[in-house]
């Protein structure tokens, strides 16, 4: 997870609000005391987390806990980047912050009732605040009582929507680095002696009874609590999009190849699909003729399209330049969106695609378990790849040898003395 979300924080450097955010805390200006990667500007932790986490979250292209229906290593690993630089934190020490982090975000989103699109919460800026809280204040060896208090004053600040996804706005890269910067600031006020709300989580007016009116399920709070940590069960992605795109992209990759399509011969494309993602097709109209990079990220006819005319999905998909390529754009024109409430689910569906070509034959691919799942996973070299064949997007550009010593680096972490090498490895 340490790989895949440097990966995409590289790669995503350079996306649309970035480079303009990275300016402004450089202005902002501060004790210099953590690293904005690719840039190499020093700034206050905060800073560094909210430019770094908004960098890996701009592809929409770091992973996923797909049950949890969040990302959680852009809301974990920057902050406690952060924090660590400026001390001696070793490998092991990282590791385990990290494992901490990702396990209480992604529990605090599996015990909520309904998945983000039904309630409107956005779980990865909402459970990252603690889940950053949890990693940073591990770092900064805060006790039980430390902690509680830094649990308190991050629901003091935890928000994150969907309207964002709605209105294709910049936003949604940035609300995971409020939750990256936010959890550092909890954990310093709480060493500070600060105080915050004790029960932020279950208490009469706690998250859970706030946010969802007290519906919700303690049972994934504390289920083998120490024992078992939900970062095995996430999901790295092969494509720069929304995960609910995900399995649909590999089934009309999966018949393009099987059945050699011609783009130019389809009539129609059926994708069947639960009321979970039925918004990444709605409003079609948007969703087949894509205003803004967001819109086609969270584009089931977008992304279809550009697997069914291009025979893959790449970064170079999700440029202004590229969602107005008439190609891709007839085609996305012709999904036909079709409920099937037997795929309803908080979770990924599977994915149905019925194609009809115009001489009248009819091809149909599900995928179950899309690219990247734990039952379908990438490997670290996969990651790697990431990393490598998206060098050429980063703001700044790095040679193949500073990226490959990286990929060492994070391949023999709990090794390393010194996680703050990771920062001067990229900057």
């Amino acid at each position: 997870d340490i790989l895949d979300t440097l990966a995409t924080l590289v790669v995503g450097s350079n996306s649309p609000g970035c480079r303009e955010l990275v300016n402004l805390v450089s202005c902002w200006g501060g004790k210099e005391e953590a690293t904005v990667l690719v840039y190499g500007i020093k700034v206050p932790s905060i800073w560094a987390a909210l430019a770094n986490a908004t960098m890996a979250h701009s592809l929409d292209y770091d992973d996923t806990h797909d049950k949890a229906v969040m990302h959680a290593g852009v809301v974990v690993i920057p902050p406690a980047l952060a924090v660590a630089e400026s001390r001696r934190v070793n490998g092991k020490e990282f590791i385990t912050a990290v494992a901490l982090g990702v396990d209480v975000a992604c529990r605090l989103a599996l015990a909520a009732p309904m998945s983000p699109i039904q309630s409107g919460w956005m779980h990865s800026p909402l459970y990252g605040h603690f889940g950053a809280a949890t990693a940073a204040g591990k770092i900064l060896q805060l006790d039980e009582e430390g902690m509680i208090n830094a649990f308190g004053i991050a629901y003091a600040q935890a928000a994150g929507n969907m309207q964002c996804v709605v209105d294709a706005a910049l936003t949604k890269r940035i609300q995971p680095g409020f939750a990256a910067q936010d959890g550092i600031m909890a954990v310093l006020m709480s060493q500070i002696g600060i105080t915050g709300a004790r029960d932020s989580l279950e208490g009469e007016a706690g998250l859970y009874k706030v946010y969802y009116r007290g519906d919700y399920d303690p049972f994934p709070l504390t289920q083998a609590l120490g024992k078992d940590f939900e970062i095995v069960n996430l999901s790295f992605k092969p494509y720069p999009s929304c995960r609910y795109t995900h399995p649909f992209i590999d089934a009309a990759l999966q018949l393009a190849n099987e059945h050699d399509l011609n783009a130019k011969d389809i009539k129609t494309i059926t994708v069947y699909l639960g009321q979970s993602p039925h918004p990444i097709c709605e409003p079609l109209d948007i969703k087949c003729n894509p205003r803004t990079i967001v819109d086609a990220q969270f584009s089931i006819p977008y992304t279809v399209a550009s697997a069914l005319v291009k025979r893959k999905v790449t970064i170079a998909d999700f440029t202004p330049e590229a969602i107005t390529r008439s190609e891709v754009i007839q085609i996305a024109n012709k999904v036909v969106p079709k409920l099937d409430t037997r795929l309803s689910s908080r979770v990924i569906t599977p994915a149905i695609i019925e194609v009809e070509l115009y001489e009248g034959k009819k091809y149909r691919a599900e995928v179950e378990y899309p690219k990247g799942h734990p039952k379908n996973p990438l490997s670290f070299e996969d990651i790697s790849n990431k990393l490598k064949d998206g060098i050429s997007y980063a703001a700044i550009p790095f040679s193949p040898q500073r990226i490959e010593d990286v990929v060492q680096t994070i391949k023999h972490l709990e090794e390393l003395e010194d996680v703050s090498v990771i920062a001067k490895l990229l900057s």
